[in-house]
């Protein structure tokens, strides 16, 4: 079983680090690292058409090999999927990513969309996220995340991931034995509450920078929000179809009356 480990905050990040060994110790399981040469965070899923990319090799702690790319986590993945090992890839796993990506994190976050990458090309992806608080001081501790991590990989190896589908995790940040179980959810609603600040350089020219205050969420029962708050780990499952069925009858009924129909009924 042929494993890729990616992330979206660089391939010197600890979580990413975390992550490839407690895959790595998973029985008949071998690791392959690529993964991007800086912080992608927030970048959503990015494809790079327009330049080559780049990759190298890097060392991590405890001697292990890996590949770092210029380009976007979406890049690394499909870079490894698409001939850069000569083993064929089994798996995606992409973290653990230092805080949590639920409701609609899931269309921003870099962690989730390297493995919706992988699911493009047919190849099962679980996205791995720790739950701290954004304002945490200090050097997180990602033991208990990286062994909950691996037990997850192993049963989804067990079991088989479906095809098209992809697995996005949130691991609560507490100690393994305060950890009270998993919850299969859907996703949650998350609130922003984000704000525009509107400035002036040196020269007299404004400029705007999105920021505010931290995502809060609707800790609902079912949902990832309320299993992550009330200590559980979240697996949600995710595809990326992303079509409102229930929408198209009520669309089908409007009329449209674009183009070719409108002018024939000028004519009419």
């Amino acid at each position: 079983m042929h494993i890729l480990v990616t992330n979206d905050d660089g391939v010197t990040a600890p979580g990413l680090l975390a992550l490839a060994q407690a895959v790595r110790a998973l029985p008949g399981c071998k690791v392959s690292i690529l993964a991007p040469d800086r912080n992608w965070s927030g970048s959503g899923h990015v494809k790079t058409l327009d330049r080559p990319l780049r990759v190298r090799e890097v060392l991590l702690t405890d001697n292990l090999l890996a590949f770092t790319s210029d380009g976007a986590p979406s890049d690394c993945v499909a870079l490894a999927l698409l001939g850069f090992f000569d083993e064929k890839i089994d798996l995606v796993v992409s973290g653990i990513n230092p805080l949590p990506n639920l409701g609609h994190d899931v269309t921003y976050s870099g962690t989730v969309t390297a493995a919706m990458e992988a699911v493009i090309w047919g190849t099962p992806g679980i996205a791995f996220s720790l739950g701290s608080l954004d304002n945490h001081l200090g050097a997180l501790d990602y033991t208990a995340a990286a062994e909950a991590a691996g037990q997850i990989v192993r049963t989804a190896l067990a079991h088989r991931v479906p095809s098209g589908m992809l697995l996005n995790v949130n691991i609560p940040y507490l100690p393994q034995e305060e950890i009270k179980g998993v919850r299969v959810t859907r996703q949650g609603l998350r609130v922003y509450r984000d704000r525009l600040d509107q400035r002036t350089d040196p020269r007299g020219r404004p400029y705007y920078w999105i920021g505010g205050d931290a995502p809060t969420g609707t800790p609902e029962e079912g949902t990832d929000v309320g299993a992550l708050a009330a200590g559980y780990i979240s697996i949600t499952p995710l595809q990326l179809d992303l079509t409102m069925y229930s929408a198209i009858p009520t669309l089908g009924d409007w009329e449209w009356r674009i183009g070719h129909e409108t002018n024939q009924e000028t004519q009419t």
